[in-house]
């Protein structure tokens, strides 16, 4: 994880054979949900500033998630499943209060199986830009989206993920991939029980109006809303982000 601000805390707490690494406020005083943040492709930089705001409200978490080893200690690929079950066994330890759950684009994924494995901790969830809609869980749609979407991120997103996307190789990176595309988060939702926000990025051609809308359908209590930017959105507008997550604490409507 890249170094957060001074003021914020950095803690690593054993989950079974995993290690979690995280950053964000000491203080979780009951009063507020402690805001919990999952990244995509497992590079948490870029939600630092979201982080940030977040912290500045109550109690927030960015989680920094391990690959899953299994017992005999042999490193599994890069899966949903085991991301999942690690971000859920860390919230049944950790936190001392239900959460709001918040994942961004594969890390959405992420953030929904863990609600559903572990219903009592999630007071509210948000899924930010949840990938991927049926038609891009082929790779050449893929692609095309893709290229029709980084032309409105923010160059400086760049150097707040790289470093990660470079340790990790392309390997676990395409692994992780390859899992999301496999992945269907509609036929999941109807599983969940508490709030679900999806928020997405106007110029966000991997997370469409219709699919971030055919999602908060398929929730009990879900709301579709609209973010400025485009797939990596909480970056440059973490105010934005922030608001949202705050709001989610109240337990909407």
């Amino acid at each position: 994880m890249p170094q957060p601000p001074p003021h914020l805390h950095v803690s690593r707490d054993r989950v079974g054979a995993a290690v979690v690494r995280s950053a964000g406020t000491r203080r979780q005083d009951g009063r507020d949900a402690p805001i919990v943040l999952v990244p995509g492709l497992g590079a948490p930089g870029y939600l630092l500033r979201t982080l940030e705001h977040c912290a500045r409200s109550g109690p927030a978490r960015l989680l920094d998630v391990p690959g899953f080893r299994d017992p005999s200690g042999q490193a599994c690929p890069e899966t949903l499943g085991p991301l999942a079950e690690t971000v859920a066994r860390w919230l049944a330890v950790v936190p001392q209060a239900p959460v709001v759950l918040a994942g961004h684009s594969t890390g959405a994924q992420v953030a929904l199986h863990a609600a559903v494995r572990a219903p009592e901790r999630v007071r509210a969830l948000v899924l930010l830009s949840p990938t991927f809609p049926p038609h891009l869980r082929r790779m050449r749609p893929l692609l095309g989206a893709l290229a029709r979407t980084v032309v409105h991120e923010p160059p400086d997103v760049v150097p707040a993920v790289l470093p990660t996307y470079l340790k990790a190789g392309p390997r676990r990176l395409l692994a992780c991939v390859r899992s999301a595309q496999a992945d269907a988060p509609e036929d999941v939702l109807p599983s969940v029980a508490c709030p679900v926000t999806v928020l997405a990025g106007e110029r966000d051609a991997l997370c469409p109006p219709d699919w971030a809308g055919h999602l908060a359908r398929r929730a009990a209590t879900g709301r579709a809303l609209r973010a400025p930017g485009a797939h990596a959105f909480p970056h440059p507008h973490p105010a934005v982000t922030a608001e949202i997550l705050a709001g989610a604490r109240t337990g909407w409507p």
